[in-house]
């Protein structure tokens, strides 16, 4: 997968979505998620895990925003705290211009109908003593929008939407592979009608010849309901694949963002760099210079001063072991967080 070249599907929706272009449906301003670092009988608080750490950026309506980075660079940390599924230690996430932090337990309850997430492991994220039906019906009844023969028959349009049989609806998590299992993920995560939906590694724990098939699906739900997505991965061929935009973070930072093409053809950070260097290129008689980073990456416990990437970087300059970079606008929307003028 990570060497495959991919193509986007027509979709078949007669009548996809009309988006404002630009419009954005949801903002994230300086963000942060510290987990505390117990010590002693008394489990008393002597550091703060930084997973997530000041990041800001918006996603546009009908847009898919990738999120990229090594394990541990607080991507699926933000995924989860965007949602309140962990709250935050700082920072403000405003939705259709309301900050979803202010609310009160039963108002984000309801707001949970327009915001869902597609977890990475299909094995773990469905109750195997529920059956097919009732994991997908199960949020209708919890937000009472569907009961009875009206939920079933709504169950049953939206394994057809997924590529599933409506006769799945009565069996068990098990007996289905994991790329059907990611389907009725998917399928639950429909059932709502949101409009933003997080994917959290989707394809990560599935075979390569069903990554595409997943993505492709993605892809073609986003185009016949006017989905947005906030796909969060670490490869980089299926980041590129999906998304119109593409954030990338290390350390709990994000360093860079810009347009998926844009950000693959002209990579200006060089964490970035580095990570495009490592796509394995499908044409043999092509050459790319593989950039090496040296050493490992810092702790979030205690981050380095300045910039959290010098420590790794073959670009270093003194004002970087001293200044943290803002994430400025190098020229058409793309962003960097980085001292090199480039």
């Amino acid at each position: 997968m990570a060497g495959a070249e991919l193509v986007r599907p027509v979709s078949s929706s007669s009548a996809p979505h009309e988006v404002a272009p630009g419009e954005v449906l949801m903002e994230v301003r300086d963000l942060k998620k510290y987990y505390p670092v117990t010590k002693g009988v008394f489990s008393r608080t002597v550091a703060h895990v930084k997973a997530v750490d000041g990041v800001s950026f918006n996603v546009r309506k009908g847009e898919t925003l990738g999120l990229v980075g090594e394990s541990g660079c607080g991507k699926t940390t933000t995924g989860k705290v965007i949602l309140r599924l962990q709250e935050p230690t700082e920072g403000e996430v405003w939705f259709e211009g309301q900050n979803i932090m202010g609310l009160q337990r039963e108002q984000m309850r309801r707001l949970r109908r327009e915001m869902q997430i597609i977890f990475q492991d299909p094995y773990s994220s469905l109750n195997p003593r529920m059956t097919v039906g009732d994991i997908i019906g199960e949020p209708m009844i919890i937000h009472g929008v569907a009961r009875g023969a009206a939920k079933e028959k709504r169950v049953r349009e939206l394994l057809e939407v997924v590529g599933l049989s409506p006769e799945h609806a009565r069996r068990y998590p098990h007996e289905f592979s994991g790329g059907q299992r990611q389907r009725i993920g998917v399928a639950r995560a429909l059932a709502l009608n949101p409009k933003l939906i997080v994917c959290d590694e989707p394809v990560s724990a599935l075979d390569v010849s069903i990554q595409s098939q997943i993505l492709n699906l993605l892809v073609d739900l986003q185009a016949e309901f006017g989905l947005t997505y906030i796909f969060i991965a670490h490869g980089l061929a299926a980041v590129k694949y999906i998304s119109d935009r593409v954030g990338v973070m290390y350390l709990g930072k994000l360093v860079e963002m810009a347009d998926a093409e844009e950000l693959y053809a002209n990579p200006k950070h060089p964490y970035t760099e580095a990570l495009m260097s490592a796509i394995p290129e499908p044409d043999p008689t092509l050459k790319r210079e593989r950039i090496v980073l040296e050493g490992d990456v810092p702790s979030p416990v205690n981050p380095p001063s300045g910039c959290r990437f010098h420590t790794r970087c073959r670009y270093v300059m003194d004002i970087c072991r001293q200044v943290e970079p803002e994430l400025r606008d190098v020229g058409g929307g793309h962003l960097m967080a980085c001292h090199l003028e480039r």
